[in-house]
């Protein structure tokens, strides 16, 4: 069994400023400004396919978010697994990124005692390590995985390699959440940290400009902001909860489940409300830095 890494925190400047209400993590950014893009993919409108075909109905079930994973493209999917999965061995040409979004899930080297991961772990699969994923018996197990390059391919563990990296398995109890109160270089503009302002735990990657990074976004039901990027692509999933979402300058609000998607390109912003009733948790994708204002 192969010794699991734990998160470690990469420090960015960020400032989270009250009665203006932001959490700011901004960047001048280096690209040339670009019209605006933008996708939102409900839960409810995904296509589900095998994604281990050879296996057909015993492989979790996919579907996709952005990209393709059977293409050499960065690409996010919703995975479905049967009642009491369990994988034979095997490893995969790339290194994916994964979010358990409902039920509890293993992921470990084949040998490895069952540790489950509940709703809002996060874990990473490095290319060439040998390993199996498996579901616990009646918790309806999803999770999101990423992929940053492809295309994603199963393969026997008899073609396992090192490529370098160590894995990750974070149990959502183990996530560092950091707020005003928790670190000096946050600027709070003179005011005392809201108890239930927003909160971010960095899991993957750098924030600095122009650096790919992984974080979650933990906002208070009831909370109401825009959220943007810095020009390159921001991707954001629905972990828990539910958010209404509108893109700003549009009408059309969209009431988003736990597995949906929101991203853009360029200018877009994101009004987004967590409703009442539970918190919400948003794994962000972004490319420096991005913004969240409070309304």
């Amino acid at each position: 069994m192969s010794v699991r890494t734990f998160l470690s925190l990469a420090l960015a400047v960020f400032s989270i400023a009250w009665g203006g209400a932001q959490v700011v993590a901004q960047s001048t950014g280096s690209e040339p400004a670009a019209e605006p893009t933008s996708q939102v993919v409900l839960t409810s409108d995904l296509k589900f396919q095998p994604l281990n075909p050879a296996r057909g109905d015993a492989s979790p079930q996919a579907g996709v978010l952005w990209g393709d994973i059977k293409k050499n493209t960065p690409s996010g999917v919703l995975l479905k697994f049967a009642d009491g999965f369990s994988s034979p061995p095997h490893i995969h040409n790339i290194t994916y990124r994964a979010v358990v979004i409902s039920g509890n899930l293993h992921n470990d080297d084949p040998n490895a005692a069952r540790t489950w991961m509940g709703p809002g772990s996060f874990w990473t699969q490095p290319a060439g390590e040998s390993h199996i994923t498996a579901a616990k018996k009646g918790g309806g197990a999803v999770a999101f995985l990423e992929i940053l390059e492809g295309p994603y391919l199963v393969q026997p563990s008899a073609q396992a390699f090192d490529n370098g990296e160590l894995p990750v398995n974070i149990e959502a109890r183990n996530v560092v959440w950091l707020n005003a109160s928790d670190i000096t270089w946050v600027n709070t503009g003179g005011q005392s940290a809201a108890a239930d302002g927003p909160e971010m735990a960095f899991l993957w990657g750098s924030p600095q400009d122009g650096k790919n990074n992984g974080t979650f976004l933990k906002l208070s039901a009831g909370f109401s902001g825009e959220l943007r990027g810095n020009g390159a692509w921001l991707r954001a999933v629905l972990i828990q909860g539910k958010i209404s979402h509108r893109l700003s300058g549009a009408s059309e609000v969209k009431k988003l489940a736990p597995g949906s998607y929101f991203g853009s390109k360029g200018n877009a912003g994101h009004a987004i409300s967590c409703e009442a009733g539970d918190e919400c948790i948003v794994y962000l994708h972004a490319k420096g830095r991005y913004s969240l204002v409070a309304s």
